[in-house]
């Protein structure tokens, strides 16, 4: 037998999930209720491991609070993918996709407070609410969108123009990830990167 979570603070971060939600359709109490029911939360120091490369990630995650990137490795060097924060939904996509085994790491950047939900829970979501299917359409659209935007973003051939695409979609990421994932995401040497900020700064006065 489910019992629910009756932790004021879980409650709070569920309803503020459903809310987020609300905004690509209209969340039922039932779906709410389903929530209140099946997450469960999780709490993660900083630059610890979600997921290894390898392994079959079996839960989405909603991030309450905190940063998670996905890299890969190439020998000892990283190369950051991706970088999310506050409020975003993340899980490893082969997963979802027929629970395949994971190219990449996940990793807080920082001290994280996470929901989670197990996909087969996720799926059993899908099936007794049809209406929840809008929603999970419209988000796939939406981190599809994001994915293309950084494949576009790692083909700008200059440096400068790069980081200033990445400050354009993504300025609240500027000042909060450290600068050594943020280079790597932008597929640039630190080094580089660090000359980039201080011509721009340069520039601004």
């Amino acid at each position: 037998m489910i019992t629910i979570n009756n932790d004021p603070g879980f409650i709070k971060n569920v309803n503020e999930l459903i809310a987020a939600l609300s905004w690509f359709h209209p969340v039922s109490d039932e779906i709410a209720e389903f929530f209140r029911h099946h997450l469960f939360p999780i709490k993660l120091p900083k630059k610890k491991l979600l997921l290894k490369a390898g392994m079959v990630c079996g839960h989405l995650y909603f991030i309450k609070k905190g940063a998670i990137r996905g890299f890969l490795k190439h020998g000892a060097k990283e190369i950051t993918t991706w970088i999310t924060v506050d409020g975003e939904i993340v899980t490893s996509i082969g997963g979802l996709n027929g629970q395949q085994a994971s190219k990449e790491y996940i990793q807080s950047v920082e001290a994280s407070e996470l929901l989670a939900m197990k996909f087969e829970d996720l799926e059993k979501l899908y099936d007794t609410f049809p209406a929840f299917n809008i929603i999970g359409r419209k988000l796939l659209q939406k981190y599809y969108h994001d994915a293309e935007n950084r494949a576009l973003l790692v083909r700008i051939p200059k440096a400068e123009h790069r980081y200033l695409h990445f400050i354009d979609t993504q300025s609240h990421l500027a000042n909060r990830i450290p600068l050594t994932y943020i280079a790597s995401y932008l597929g640039l040497r630190l080094e580089t990167l660090s000359k980039v900020r201080s011509k721009i700064a340069r520039h601004a006065r």
